[in-house]
């Protein structure tokens, strides 16, 4: 009894079962199990003992779950009776949408792919930076189709530039040696996750990371090569087992990604403007036009970039409109 609860704990672990989910559970019933797959009409989980197909009790909302989170189900009906608290949470707010789209749970890192070619976009990368920094995962750079750059060493300094300590991968996501380069980040118990536009080479890098022998690949589909779009060959997201231990979640190209509830992650993004704003003159310095400005110093000797200087202020503004404000009894905000 002793060594199967032992090879039960160590499963668990193995799928990403930490001391913060289990601080959670205390005497509360149930099982707990990883969700794998998310659809309009049916979910399912990864448990010790394998995939698991969950059964939906009536009016259940697909939408309030994210793959990765963890839940308690009932054993005998596979129902699930709770949601763990998240460690992290990857969302997007859709336009004309109340709630926001939940992407993936109880992520370790992110990874941000993008070609080289035009596809390399500073503004949407900044933004799946945001994304990255408010839910508390670390974001890594992967640029694939290098190969086919004359100035590959360009857009990997341009890339490393977008934030402080920012790491950079090149790779090819057909090649083996694709999951070597990314094994930091990668092991038993660790979650990543992969977010870009569609036709960047996401869901081969999945069945890479994932080898040979582990079920159905993901599809996957070309690009027009005069403007880098692609078709959305991914439709949904699931949990995929990494080859050399770990898990890998694919998310949808996504066409549009509006920034929102990321002022903390925004503030990383730009971090070397935030801190030089305690040193300008006024406390409440626009950093467009007032004497003694630090930020604008900045960039007349050279040290910050004026476009940089105009991303930060748009997409402070777009996550100002976006931002819901809570409201109180008969609409009032609260403070």
């Amino acid at each position: 009894m002793i060594e199967s609860e032992g090879l039960r704990a160590a499963s668990l672990a193995a799928l990403g079962w930490a001391a913060y989910f289990a601080d959670q559970v205390g005497d509360r019933p149930g099982e707990p199990v990883r969700i794998g797959m998310v659809h309009r009409s049916r979910m399912g989980a990864i448990g010790p003992d394998g995939p698991i197909k969950l059964a939906l009790a009536p009016r259940t909302n697909t939408g309030a779950y994210a793959v990765g989170d963890w839940v308690l189900i009932d054993p005998a009906t596979r129902t699930v009776l709770a949601r763990l608290e998240r460690r992290t949470l990857l969302a997007r707010r859709v336009e004309g949408s109340a709630e926001p789209q939940l992407a993936a749970a109880n992520v370790d890192t992110l990874f941000i792919a993008t070609s080289c070619n035009a596809d390399f976009n500073v503004g949407r990368l900044e933004r799946y930076l945001a994304l990255a920094n408010q839910a508390g995962t670390e974001p890594v750079i992967l640029l694939t189709k290098a190969d086919t750059a004359e100035d590959a060493e360009t857009y990997r300094l341009r890339a490393e530039a977008l934030q402080r300590d920012l790491p950079v991968v090149v790779l090819n996501p057909r090649e083996p040696e694709a999951a070597a380069a990314l094994a930091p980040w990668c092991g038993p118990g660790r979650t990543v996750a992969l977010v870009g536009s569609s036709g960047v080479g996401k869901s081969t890098l999945v069945n890479t990371l994932v080898g040979e022998g582990a079920g159905e690949p993901q599809l996957t589909g070309g690009i027009r090569e005069h403007d880098a779009k692609g078709r959305h060959t991914t439709t949904a997201r699931s949990l995929h087992a990494i080859a050399g231990g770990g898990w890998v979640i694919d998310t949808p190209g996504m066409r549009t990604l509006n920034v929102s509830d990321a002022a903390d992650g925004i503030e990383t993004l730009f971090a070397e403007i935030v801190e030089l704003a305690p040193q300008c003159r006024f406390r409440d310095c626009t950093h467009a036009h007032e004497p003694g400005c630090a930020v604008q110093a900045a960039v007349t000797e050279g040290r910050l970039d004026p476009e940089r200087l105009s991303r930060w202020r748009k997409l402070l503004d777009e996550n100002r409109v976006n931002t819901p404000v809570p409201t109180g009894p008969r609409g009032n905000k609260k403070r």
